[in-house]
């Protein structure tokens, strides 16, 4: 099965040394990640531990993160935070928009990530050497048909890292824009179009591939280690805005 791009960071960053805290809003799905990373780093489970944190609702939404950086940080500081957090997407034409939709879209990707940057500070070792990297998307660049709210949205978010980037300094804040990359969230296509979804995608880009989460990760190591990077965009997308 696909893995996450989350998964692939934290994948990514034991590999470095580093104790990993893994969040999500399920439990079985989380504990299925625990596992299979303890599975795959056997001597590095004691550095792996996981916690939910559901950020659907949006006047829980503080509460619910408060909770998490408190119980993370209860022994030392994060250096870094990841946030690749998402639900699944519903692409809504314009024409069918309503108020409710539209927030809707928003309260992970946009909500959770600006209250997030709120409270970070306070759970951040301070300094250049700590970072949040955000997560956006090549759509927003290049929207499909149908992908006006999902755009926006994405655009907000390129505008809110260039301004946590002043606000939070001299924490760093940068934002990783994949193109299409072959996720678990494919497992949802019905694996007989599943190879000709992956070959429209492979078509839409200048390097003739489908990302790997994997390899994205490799962009969510960079805003981590290189104390000089902030509001900075990291596009990871295959040439897709060339072709």
């Amino acid at each position: 099965m696909p893995l996450g791009i989350g998964f692939c960071v934290a994948e990514a960053c034991l590999e470095h040394g580093a104790h990993v805290i893994v969040s999500g809003s399920r439990q079985e799905k989380l504990c299925k990640a625990l596992d299979r990373l303890k599975a795959a780093y056997p001597d590095a489970s004691s550095r792996i531990s996981g916690y939910t944190c559901d950020l659907s609702q949006p006047d829980q939404l503080e509460v619910n993160l408060s909770n998490l950086l408190s119980v993370v940080t209860t022994d030392r500081k994060l250096d870094h935070i990841a946030f690749t957090a998402g639900d699944a997407l519903k692409i809504t034409p314009v024409s069918e928009a309503t108020p409710e939709v539209i927030r809707q879209t928003g309260n992970v990707r946009f909500l959770g990530a600006l209250m997030l940057a709120k409270l970070a500070p306070k759970y951040l070792s301070p300094g250049p050497a700590s970072s949040i990297t955000l997560t956006g998307g090549s759509n927003t660049h290049k929207p499909m048909p149908g992908w006006t709210i999902i755009a926006s949205y994405g655009a907000a978010t390129e505008g809110m890292t260039r301004g946590l980037a002043v606000d939070l300094k001299p924490i760093r804040v940068n934002m990783v824009s994949p193109g299409a990359v072959h996720t678990e969230l494919f497992a949802d296509i019905a694996e007989d179009r599943l190879e000709d979804v992956l070959g429209m995608m492979r078509k839409a880009t200048a390097t003739g591939e489908v990302g790997r989460p994997e390899d994205v990760a490799e962009a969510y190591l960079y805003c981590m280690r290189d104390r000089l990077v902030t509001d900075s965009l990291i596009e990871s997308n295959g040439g897709r805005l060339l072709v």
